[in-house]
C-alpha cells in the first residue's frame, strides 16, 4: 500500500498518513485544526517496508484502510526530575 505522509504545522512531532492527497477528506474536521496547515513530507510504499522509526508498517496500513487515516504522535515526554 502506497501512503502519503504529512507534518502539521501546529503540532510539533505529529505525522498524519493518508492513501493519497484526494483522501485527506476523510480526516475529520477537528483533527484538521489541531494539526494546522499540513505540509507533505513524503510518499511511502508501506508494503516494501518492514519497520518504520516510529510506527508499524502494518499498523499504519490497517488504520488507513479502516479509518482512512493514521495519526503519529510524538513519543511522550518524561516528566522533569526533582
Amino acid at each position: 500500500m502506497k501512503c502519503v505522509v504529512y507534518k502539521g504545522t501546529r503540532k510539533d512531532g505529529a505525522y498524519l498518513y493518508v492513501a493519497s492527497p484526494n483522501h485527506l477528506e476523510q480526516v475529520p474536521q477537528a483533527l484538521h485544526e489541531q494539526l494546522g496547515k499540513l505540509e507533505q513530507v513524503m510518499e511511502l510504499d508501506l508494503g516494501r517496508r518492514r519497520t518504520l522509526a516510529a510506527a508499524n508498517p502494518e499498523i499504519i496500513a490497517d488504520s488507513i484502510k479502516s479509518r482512512g487515516f493514521y495519526l503519529q504522535l510524538p513519543p511522550a515526554e518524561d516528566p522533569p526530575a526533582c
